[in-house]
């Protein structure tokens, strides 16, 4: 079995259609999870490792959507709760919640992070065509258009490619954290 080359692999994102019309090879493998009732995707090149949820340690003035801390394997990761992050209030923990460890960012010559988004249910790893893979729609979603990558078809249905790189946008979380500071203060 030979390596794959990955110096010509485009991971999704807000570019996804200009990767698509320049011919780039994208992901085609992605994890499905839940949220709600809607279902999500993330590419799996994204994707470290799903846990079980157990305890989190809380971190104060920390914005809505960052629900803690885990320890894992001696590496503090925080845990995003991707249903407070998309405005719709905090997860209920339930049998199947589970904490999915991605990794993001590294673009421009930064390092990548890893962190936990704390999801309802996972689902599977589909497979999904470059040509099952439409733009994302402008408005008619019940998160932020900019957090979507594209609509992947697979199995009659829809399913939201997540924008990973956005939607755990470290800028962006600092930014809110220090929001929240401030209005403690």
């Amino acid at each position: 079995m030979s390596a794959m080359d990955t110096s010509s692999v485009v991971t999704y994102g807000s570019n996804a259609i200009v990767a698509l019309q320049s011919g780039a090879a994208l992901p085609s493998q992605f994890l499905t999870f839940m949220l709600g009732e809607e279902q999500y995707a993330v590419g799996i090149l994204h994707i470290k490792e799903i846990i079980e949820y157990g305890s989190l340690a809380t971190v104060p003035m920390m914005p809505d959507c960052v629900r803690g801390v885990i320890n894992l394997r001696g590496a503090v990761v925080p845990v995003m709760d991707l249903s407070a992050r998309f405005g719709r209030g905090q997860s209920v923990i339930g049998k199947r919640s589970c904490i999915v460890i991605v990794e993001a960012g590294g673009e421009g010559g930064d390092s990548k992070q890893v962190l936990g988004m704390l999801v309802d249910a996972v689902n599977a790893v589909v497979e999904i065509g470059v040509e099952d893979i439409e733009s994302a729609p402008s408005f008619g979603t019940r998160i932020r258009p900019d957090f979507i990558a594209g609509m992947g078809k697979y199995s009659g249905r829809f399913v939201i490619l997540l924008d990973i790189e956005r939607v755990l946008s470290s800028e962006e979380i600092v930014g809110m954290a220090r929001g929240t500071a401030a209005a403690v203060a």
